[in-house]
């Protein structure tokens, strides 16, 4: 798939990174070069590091495909650096990332215009020592970490808190453990496209979501009409409201013995996975949008003051 008899655009696609999320950052944006190759972009490819800068600079794209993964990378930081450059860029803006990334003012956000979400609260990650700060079962994870990186499962009647890794952050969110069927649905431009059901034989943690057979996806989901509209209609006012560009993906819970007041919405990812293992890709092929195209609609999507 070719592109006009113009000079084809220079897209610097960033992967990598300084995250938690590295090995992941670094699949998508593989991925993402070959794709925008096949669609007749010059690629060239940055693994983000302390000369970012530097490196835009010398390159000076016309587009930068934003394929990094958790901090630093989709939590506003590399977004305002391409503000400061001048670069058009993919994927949210500043403030759409920094918000997104930022689990509990995401969720204030989405509980202002009625958007269904778990109880939660910030604490101290030393006054999880001695008692529970709420009732099992119960999550703690990090504030600002995606792909369930540093998430701890209590169960129900647990004796006592887990012990935390040295790694986590001194602030850590506690939520209360919604129980039921993984589901997840992208938005591409303003469009939910579909919903997913996710299968796994346990938690849907790091190794589920990117090994190889790590978890099982039903696209479309097989849900009645009212749950799989909810979820399309949910990911969209999130999408909206948090002020995504580009794509994005809503996770959600549903306990189905409580129907439609079941279906919780448990974050917004404005940097989704673009690995052969990933949901939105999935998808957007499974809506009729071929990987290559999602990746040139992101590239010709791009701008500043975003």
């Amino acid at each position: 798939m070719g592109m006009s008899s113009r000079a084809p655009k220079t897209v610097v696609v960033l992967k990598g990174g300084l995250s938690a999320e590295r090995s992941v950052s670094l699949s998508t944006g593989q991925e993402c070069a070959t794709a925008l190759r096949q669609a007749g972009y010059n690629v060239v490819e940055i693994d983000a590091n302390v000369n970012l800068e530097k490196h835009l600079r010398k390159v000076n794209p016309d587009v930068v495909f934003n394929a990094l993964h958790g901090r630093w990378g989709e939590d506003g930081c590399v977004q305002g650096m391409l503000e400061w450059l001048g670069l058009a860029y993919t994927h949210s803006g500043i403030l759409a990332s920094a918000l997104a990334m930022n689990k509990e003012k995401s969720k204030d956000t989405f509980r202002r215009i009625g958007l269904p979400v778990a109880e939660s609260f910030l604490v101290a990650r030393n006054s999880l020592v001695k008692k529970h700060p709420m009732a099992t079962p119960y999550v703690i994870k990090p504030n600002n970490e995606g792909s369930s990186v540093g998430v701890y499962f209590v169960p129900e009647n647990e004796k006592n808190p887990p012990e935390l890794s040295d790694d986590m952050p001194e602030k850590v969110m506690v939520e209360a453990f919604v129980p039921g069927r993984e589901l997840t649905t992208t938005v591409v431009g303003e469009r939910a496209l579909t919903v997913t059901d996710i299968i796994t034989d346990d938690w849907y943690d790091f190794n589920a979501k990117y090994s190889d057979g790590g978890s099982k996806h039903i696209v479309p989901a097989k849900l009645p009409d009212i749950i799989f509209e909810a979820c399309l209609d949910y990911a969209l006012k999130a999408h909206q409201v948090l002020g995504c560009r580009g794509i994005s993906r809503t996770d959600f819970r549903w306990d189905e013995e409580k129907g439609v007041a079941g279906l919780i919405l448990l974050e917004t990812n404005t940097q989704p996975g673009m690995t052969p293992t990933s949901l939105s890709p999935e998808q957007a092929v499974t809506s009729g949008m071929p990987f290559v195209e999602l990746c040139k609609f992101l590239v010709e999507d791009a701008s500043c003051n975003r």
